[in-house]
């Protein structure tokens, strides 16, 4: 009988001491086959018909992993695209409330539109800070600099209250934080973090009457019939948030469809638990050592100040960490062990 252990093992075999899923999740070994084999397709001259029922796939996978119908799931290739997409429909004037320091992602297309008003808050205060005339909040769900987790069910609550609508980002929590995206008029995630893909695949839900968003984007795949929408202005767009799909990066999807797999293989819950019992076991020991991480409660995600200049040497002894604003930033995901975490805090004391 499978085990987690036995699963996780049977997938990944890093190299090195590999703490860095906030920024790019390993690929299992599924996965890397999957790529493999549809690049061959391309090489050989073969058809691509199971390239976009991969496509397919994901979007389904990630429907379920997200608690919506598929039908309201649209592929593409970034967070800052789908941002754009909500970003365009907002009325000129229209306030836009964010966390301070969020991913740019996130943020960047509010402000190049020039016309709206951004308005950035300490995360803690983002519920509070939702007024009268707050059109949407934008916020992410875990912060990619240091882990916190935003308190989504008050936000959403504050936002109904004044009749704000709000879009979340999970891509740094999409594959170990269960999600509720239905719970959110706009909901992103990309795929190479924690839910192990590779790169050029990103998610956007929608509601179920599209939220007054415009498919700006669109192109022959959000047709109601894609082959019959190649030339000439799309006749009919899909009834459904496939109307708001990029052209597919088909290779991505066909690796991406077994990372996602893995996922539900595992089971969000037990991923979890996995992931916060290593982060909760280096912040104990850091404290030993006399260093204070940023408060993360309930994250896989740890930073700690002061510490970000060891990042070249913590990767010439073969662990991988990120440097980010002068923090150490270490992720723990479900192909990390104890021994990851030890040697990481045998490195620091010494």
């Amino acid at each position: 009988m499978e085990t987690f252990e036995s699963l996780v093992r049977a997938e990944f075999a890093p190299k090195s001491t590999y703490l860095n899923t906030a920024s790019n999740g390993l690929l299992p070994a599924r996965t890397v086959t999957a790529l493999h084999e549809a690049a061959l397709l391309r090489a050989e001259g073969r058809p691509l018909t199971s390239l976009y029922e991969d496509v397919e796939a994901c979007r389904a996978a990630y429907a379920r992993l997200a608690g919506v119908p598929v039908g309201r799931v649209a592929v593409g290739a970034s967070v800052a695209a789908h941002t754009g997409v909500i970003a365009a429909s907002l009325p000129a004037g229209a306030e836009v409330l964010t966390a301070e320091d969020d991913f740019t992602s996130v943020l960047n297309p509010f402000h190049v539109r020039g016309d709206l008003k951004v308005r950035a808050v300490p995360l803690e205060r983002i519920a509070e800070a939702v007024r009268p005339g707050t059109a949407l909040v934008a916020v992410s769900a875990a912060q990619s600099a240091d882990g916190r987790i935003a308190d989504l069910p008050a936000l959403r609550e504050a936002a109904r209250t004044h009749g704000a609508r709000t879009y979340v980002d999970f891509s740094q929590s999409a594959g170990w934080l269960p999600m509720d995206a239905d719970a959110h008029d706009y909901s992103a995630a990309v795929s190479f973090k924690w839910l192990l893909g590779p790169h050029g695949a990103a998610f956007l839900v929608v509601p179920e009457d599209f939220g007054g968003l415009t498919p700006v984007l669109s192109g022959w795949v959000a047709g109601e019939v894609p082959w019959d929408s190649c030339y000439g202005p799309v006749a009919e767009l899909a009834h459904s948030a496939r109307r708001f799909d990029l052209s597919h990066a088909l290779f991505t999807y066909a690796g991406l469809r077994r990372s996602l797999g893995l996922i539900e293989e595992l089971g969000v819950a037990a991923v979890q638990a996995h992931d916060l019992a290593l982060a909760d076991r280096f912040r104990a020991r850091l404290a030993d050592l006399g260093h204070e991480p940023v408060p993360a409660p309930g994250s896989p995600i740890v930073s700690v100040p002061g510490l970000g200049a060891r990042q070249p040497e913590l990767s010439r002894a073969g662990i991988e960490v990120s440097d980010r604003a002068g923090n150490l930033r270490a992720a723990f995901h479900l192909f990390n062990t104890t021994a990851d975490v030890d040697r990481l805090l045998d490195v620091l004391s010494g």
